[in-house]
C-alpha cells in the first residue's frame, strides 16, 4: 500500500494519554473539581493555550506564567510512569506496511517521550510533525497538509488516524480521507452522517487497504 499516506494522531489515537495529561491539571490545580472523564472529553484535541484560557475563565483566575513549563513537567513524569500504547496499536503497526508519520498539536519533546516510552518509536523514525513546529493548530489544516507534503503525497492518497473532532475537522479540510477513531460504545455525529467510525484498531488496516484500492482506482 505504498500508494497511500497515514497520517496518524498521537493522544487518544496511539497512545492512551488523554487522561492523563487532564490528570496533570487536576494535581496542578486544586480548585479544579471535574471528573477526569469530563475533562478528558471537553479538551480532547485541543490546542493547550487555548485550555488554559478555558480554565482561567471557568476557575475565576490567571494562572501564573510559569503555570504551561510545570503542567510539561507534570505531563512528562505522568508519562514515564503510566503511558501505555492504546489497546492493538501494537499489532496493528506490525502488519501496516504504508507510509505514515505523526500529526500532532503536542511539541516535539513530548511526542518523542511518548513514542519512547510505548515502544512505538521505531515504527515512525523522524517522520513527526508537530503544531508548535509548523504554526498551525487542529481544526486548521495546515499541519496536516505540511505533513503530506514533508512526505511526498497529495492530500487525497492521504488517510487520517484521528480521535478528535477537531482532528476531522482538519482532515476534512486538508482534503483528506478521516477514520475516527472512538472507544468503544461512543456515538457521535460524525458516525450519523455515514462516515467511517471505529472502535477497534485491528480493524484499521483493512479500512486503509480498502481506502488504498479506491485511491488506485481512481488514478
Amino acid at each position: 500500500m505504498n500508494n497511500i499516506c497515514v497520517i496518524f494522531d498521537l493522544d487518544g489515537t496511539l497512545v492512551d494519554s488523554e487522561g492523563l495529561c487532564n490528570q496533570a491539571f487536576l494535581d496542578l490545580l486544586p480548585q479544579l473539581h471535574d471528573p477526569l472523564v469530563t475533562l478528558t472529553e471537553r479538551y480532547r484535541g485541543q490546542k493547550l493555550s487555548s485550555i488554559l484560557i478555558d480554565l482561567e475563565n471557568r476557575l475565576g483566575l490567571n494562572l501564573q506564567n510559569s503555570f504551561e513549563q510545570h503542567y510539561r513537567q507534570r505531563v512528562a513524569e505522568l508519562f514515564a510512569r503510566e503511558l501505555k500504547p492504546m489497546p492493538g496499536v501494537l499489532e496493528m503497526l506490525a502488519t501496516l506496511n504504508s507510509p505514515k508519520c505523526i500529526a500532532s498539536s503536542g511539541p516535539l519533546p513530548k511526542i518523542r517521550q511518548a513514542l519512547k516510552v510505548s515502544g512505538l518509536a521505531a515504527y515512525f523514525g523522524d517522520n513527526l510533525f508537530s503544531s508548535y513546529e509548523i504554526g498551525s493548530w487542529k481544526p486548521d489544516p495546515g499541519l496536516f497538509q505540511y505533513a503530506a507534503h514533508a512526505m511526498g503525497f497529495v492530500p487525497s492518497q492521504c488517510a487520517v488516524i484521528e480521535d478528535s473532532e477537531v482532528g476531522i475537522e482538519a482532515a476534512i479540510a486538508a482534503g483528506m480521507t478521516p477514520l475516527y477513531y472512538v472507544q468503544t460504545g461512543v456515538t457521535t455525529s460524525y458516525q450519523a452522517a455515514g462516515n467511517v467510525v471505529f472502535d477497534d484498531m485491528s480493524q484499521l488496516p483493512q479500512l486503509l487497504k480498502q481506502f488504498a484500492n479506491m485511491t488506485q482506482s481512481n488514478r
